[in-house]
């Protein structure tokens, strides 16, 4: 099965009010696919990627110590989702702010990973990676004022999918910080969006070594006001990285977002179907 049809798939959006851009990487071969992904858009947590990977290649160089304490500070405090600010302790690893950042999104952890290694070192990586559009542009806020970046993270849907390659490939810095980011992702808990009909089991052991039958998912979602995101891996008799990424008015109310939604389940029940057939001769 070609990864036209998961081009095809994206297109049957294109009467809905709203942008979605997808990009598809056959991470084994040469085929890859866009739908918009060329186009900047807000890509919210999904850009946690790129922060984790920076934190995955300091772990490799020794520039950051899994088990370095980092101490909270009130300025890191943002609401949304994760689970830090309601808990008691204060105190974390660089580690254990990487997996609550990967697992449940947290707003906290990412502010203070972020603070540790800046702002600027992942603008630094993206540049390193040959992604010219994925940019972090502020810390996790709960208000945005008007001397403030509107959005968090902007991006494309192919650079989005060129940065799971990488740590698909081994390539993001080296084979140990790929392998790392992939473990963090494969911790999302948040399986609504790409991979939400298709039939895998988020738990199974020996990830990424493909099912004989089945298929493993590894992913980062991201939701914002008119913006859902999703960028990961589907491994099956392929590897295919992909990203998904809707944006749209929120003025045009709540049924557009259920579309958004819809549409972005659609491509990733084609990825899965691409995933598991062998790429055509």
């Amino acid at each position: 099965m070609s990864l036209a049809q998961v081009a095809a798939a994206a297109r049957r959006s294109a009467a809905l009010p709203l942008t979605l851009a997808v990009a598809a990487i056959d991470v084994d071969g040469d085929e890859c696919v866009g739908v918009d992904d060329g186009t900047v858009l807000p890509v919210a947590s999904a850009a946690k990627l790129l922060l984790l990977a920076e934190v995955s290649r300091r772990l490799d160089t020794g520039e950051l110590r899994a088990g370095q304490r980092v101490e909270i500070l009130d300025a890191d405090l943002a609401d949304g989702t994760g689970l830090l600010r309601r808990l008691g302790r204060t105190g974390w690893t660089v580690e254990d702010l990487a997996w609550l950042t990967a697992s449940v999104s947290d707003n906290t952890a990412t502010n203070a990973l972020l603070r540790l290694v800046g702002r600027e070192a992942t603008g630094d990586l993206a540049g390193q990676l040959g992604l010219a559009h994925l940019t972090l542009h502020d810390r996790v806020r709960d208000v945005r004022g008007p001397d403030l970046p509107p959005v968090f993270a902007t991006g494309t849907a192919r650079d989005l999918a060129h940065l799971v390659a990488h740590a698909v490939r081994g390539t993001l810095h080296a084979p140990p910080a790929s392998a790392r980011l992939l473990r963090w992702m494969r911790a999302n808990t948040d399986h609504g969006l790409v991979p939400a009909l298709i039939g895998h089991d988020p738990f199974a052991p020996g990830f990424p070594t493909p099912l004989p039958d089945g298929l493993l998912v590894a992913n980062k979602t991201g939701t914002d006001t008119g913006v859902r995101a999703d960028s990961g891996v589907i491994i099956g008799a392929r590897r295919l990285a992909y990203a998904v990424v809707a944006h749209w008015d929120t003025a045009l109310g709540a049924s557009t977002e259920r579309a958004a939604v819809h549409a972005i389940r659609d491509v990733g029940r084609t990825l899965a179907a691409c995933a598991h057939r062998r790429a055509p001769a």
